[in-house]
């Protein structure tokens, strides 16, 4: 921890904990009883985004400058992971906008930040993030998507993969290569593409495993001309500026997994107390409640993580990088393991729609894979440790 002995890395304040209480009575009570139907029509939770809209929760990390709450990164996590407790789809609506307005954020011009912040801090328009490609995944320096300058425009063309939210969003952060000849990573740019540009389209939604509420899908660029004012910070810079990003928005993924996490957890806490065998409620069995204590224990170590790489994303610390990336892949396995534990301690039970343990384990295996995959994390970290800055 860059030889860090202060252990006051964060602090849950009055103020965390009574966001904490309000986000999750609008979870329980507007977002909670959607969940399965989200989930079983493939629906976009719009009853969970007009809530969190109407709370200021659908992007609270967007500054009092620009209209919006100034949520610090240690609330929006916590907004993030009381909704993910309900439904994990939903999430995705403050975790998504976080990711694609920190571009924005972190790299554009006071312009660019006065013309798209507010809007989305109003919630007159969602805001996603356009770097993977069919080809360029965890290599996202080899992108082939193209922004040719044309006069005061560039011209997109090309196409991006696995976009969270899209079709849904308004407003997309797109990386695209502006010099074809350039060196490898310093010839990316971004950019902001609106939803109703001409030769901006999607492709089909995406039919996956969990996050159904979620739409994915592929962003289409056929000569789509945009201004050159919408640049995101200077020509060369985009994937600098998607890597600093992703320092910060990986914590968010945290935040969903130790969500996920919990609301398996309370579910079968409450059914393990009521159903009985061989004639007491099966909690009384030991091999059941060692099951309960590994995911408790792994589920609160995981939190703490994501809260003190919080706590370092507000404050911009030098070993970030190194935090971020744990605070994701860790949660993101604890996720993983809590929520199949569940469906275990539920056993035929947990196997079927009528009980959310099984969504759960559908919604966590993402975790692991999006904002970079588990792998990538650890080489990541790996990179950091020996650099020295962990």
């Amino acid at each position: 921890m860059t030889g860090n002995t202060d252990f006051d890395l964060f602090q849950i304040s009055e103020d965390h904990q009574a966001l904490r209480e309000a986000i999750r009575a609008i979870a329980d009570d507007k977002i909670a009883p959607h969940a399965a139907e989200v989930d079983d029509k493939s629906e976009f939770p719009q009853a969970a985004h007009d809530a969190l809209v109407a709370s200021d929760f659908h992007a609270p990390h967007v500054p009092e400058a620009y209209d919006g709450m100034g949520a610090d990164a240690l609330a929006t996590c916590i907004v993030i992971e009381e909704v993910a407790r309900a439904c994990a789809s939903s999430s995705l609506i403050p975790a998504v906008n976080k990711l694609g307005s920190m571009p924005v954020i972190l790299g554009a011009s006071e312009e660019v930040k006065q013309t798209y912040l507010p809007p989305l801090a109003k919630g007159e328009g969602m805001f996603s993030y356009g770097l993977s490609e069919r080809e360029a995944g965890s290599d996202t320096a080899s992108m082939k998507c193209r922004a040719k300058a044309d006069g005061d425009d560039f011209i997109l063309n090309g196409q991006k993969s696995w976009i969270t939210n899209a079709g849904v969003s308004q407003f997309y952060t797109v990386m695209a290569v502006t010099d074809p000849d350039g060196e490898r990573g310093r010839n990316i740019t971004a950019f902001v593409v609106e939803k109703d540009d001409e030769g901006f389209s999607f492709g089909e939604p995406e039919r996956k495993l969990g996050i159904k509420g979620s739409p994915t899908r592929e962003l289409h660029f056929d000569n789509c001309r945009i201004p050159a004012s919408r640049m995101v910070g200077e020509p060369g810079e985009g994937l600098k500026i998607a890597l600093r990003t992703l320092d910060h928005t990986r914590v968010t993924i945290g935040a969903q997994a130790v969500g996920i996490a919990q609301g398996a957890l309370d579910y079968a806490v409450g059914y393990v107390k009521e159903r009985k065998q061989f004639g007491k409620a099966i909690a009384e069995f030991q091999g059941l409640q060692f099951m309960l204590a590994d995911m408790a224990m792994k589920l609160e170590a995981a939190r703490q993580l994501v809260y003190v790489a919080a706590a370092k994303s507000e404050r911009g610390d030098a070993d970030l990088t190194f935090f971020g990336a744990a605070a994701k892949c860790y949660a993101a396995d604890v996720a993983m393991e809590v929520t199949t534990d569940a469906v275990q301690l539920l056993g035929g039970a947990g196997y079927v729609k009528d009980h959310p343990v099984e969504r759960m384990m559908r919604d966590a295996k993402i975790t692991q894979i999006y904002e970079g995959t588990n792998q990538i994390q650890r080489m990541v970290m790996a990179r950091q440790v020996l650099k020295g800055i962990r």
